[in-house]
């Protein structure tokens, strides 16, 4: 793939956008001093869905901090590895599909996107959907949906989006929404549940500094978020499959690791963490696939009252000073500057003391700051139980030997047409 450069601007229906893509300046747009998340395009339009939800608040919104205190503490490492049985019940059911298989050619990510919503259902809001093995949630054709036209939008004339567009995106909002109204219903109806999960919190909780608690279509919004969050996962792990496949010297060499680290136990939460190859799987496959795209930046509007080009680079690019910019995982992760043959799929790189003496923007993957993915120890968590649980229970062969990686999406990118075959490790 060509190269994108350190920094370019394009121009839509009038709006200049500037797009980072080396390791530097990302790093530096993400200083929280100068700059911040900027709530835009398609960030802006996913509103729609979910209007307070905190993924797309903007910065000054009162509720983002009433929804982060109230939900962050179920996010943490501690709070996070009680959820690893149930993530790992999820996969399990997964591979036993897999081993079971008369070896039919399956699409990765359509599996992988089954598990996402079904782990993601259990874990925060205690719900079974059983979709691994019977037809899948309606939910995940509608988020997919409703975050593809949120992506489109902003590029059309409104007058074009009300008059052409509008009845689906309205529609897939309206099925997500009866998901998570559903999920709500059920708590509500079955208490003897007893779990203190999410959705527990999401229901009961008071924020600490307010004394507030959620209402109703607050935490409708919360419950839609989560999952459209979370659905970067499975694409993450479509392409760890498609890297792994192409280069089958990196299976071997994990399971290696796997089968002395589990020593024919089962896998727990303690030992993902010695699992450092499969890690850096993981770590290269995100590099490689940028499977969250991008995240937008702007700068601080307290930080430049002069109204003053903003510079960057110490001087070397000049930027408006409302200026919103594009961090381009695509390029930032492909810096020739940081990284030595950056098309090539070397998972070591990713790993101890090499990983740690990367320069700061190059591992930004999950964002920066106070806006920093919200979910990310539970999806780390649930990438490499993942990765390891299929490694360690099946093996895989690509449908057709001769696939070329092809990727299309809207918040996240996904292999395209990209088929596997499964069967019981040997």
């Amino acid at each position: 793939m060509e190269p994108i450069g350190e920094i370019f601007r394009v121009t839509i229906l009038g709006q200049q956008i500037v797009f980072i893509g080396g390791v530097a300046l990302c790093e530096e747009v993400c200083d929280e001093k100068r700059f911040r998340k900027y709530v835009g395009g398609p960030v802006k339009e996913i509103r729609y869905a979910t209007p307070t939800a905190m993924f797309n608040a903007f910065d000054d919104e009162a509720h983002w901090g009433q929804h982060h205190r109230i939900m962050a503490p179920l996010v943490t490492p501690s709070a996070v590895s009680s959820l690893f049985a149930d993530v790992l019940t999820c996969v399990s059911k997964l591979t036993a599909k897999w081993r079971a298989s008369d070896s039919s050619p399956v699409s990765a990510i359509d599996e992988l996107n089954r598990l996402d919503q079904e782990s993601t259902t259990l874990c925060f809001y205690g719900r079974e959907l059983n979709n691994i093995t019977n037809a899948p949630s309606p939910m995940i054709a509608a988020m997919n949906g409703t975050t593809a036209e949120a992506m489109k939008r902003p590029s059309r004339p409104r007058i074009v989006n009300r008059l052409f567009y509008q009845s689906k995106f309205s529609r897939n909002t309206a099925i997500a929404r009866k998901y998570a109204s559903d999920c709500l219903d059920y708590r509500k109806a079955h208490p003897e549940i007893g779990r203190r999960d999410m959705l527990h919190t999401l229901m009961n909780a008071k924020d600490p500094e307010t004394g507030k608690s959620l209402d109703r279509e607050q935490i409708i919004d919360e419950m839609i978020s989560l999952p459209i969050g979370s659905s970067t996962a499975p694409c993450i792990v479509s392409h760890v499959l498609y890297h792994l496949l192409k280069n089958p010297e990196c299976i071997h060499q994990a399971r290696e690791e796997i089968d002395a680290v589990l020593d024919n136990s089962e896998l727990t939460y303690e030992s993902l963490d010695k699992l450092s190859y499969c890690g850096g799987i993981v770590r290269e496959s995100l590099r490689l696939s940028a499977a969250m795209p991008a995240y937008t930046r702007e700068p601080r509007p307290e930080t430049n009252n002069s109204n003053r080009p903003i510079l960057l680079a110490g001087g070397k690019y000049e930027i408006p000073p409302k200026q919103a910019m594009i961090i381009v995982f695509h390029g930032v992760n492909r810096d020739p500057n940081v990284f030595e043959d950056p098309e090539a799929f070397i998972p070591e790189r990713m790993m101890g003391e090499r990983y740690k003496s990367l320069p700061e923007g190059a591992k930004k993957i999950f964002g920066k700051g106070k806006r920093v993915c919200f979910g990310r120890h539970y999806a780390w968590m649930w990438l490499v139980a993942t990765v390891v649980t299929i490694l360690k229970d099946v093996d895989l062969e690509m449908a057709d030997p001769a696939y070329v990686l092809k990727q299309q999406g809207w918040f996240n990118l996904r292999p395209v047409d990209f088929k596997i075959k499964t069967k019981a490790r040997a």
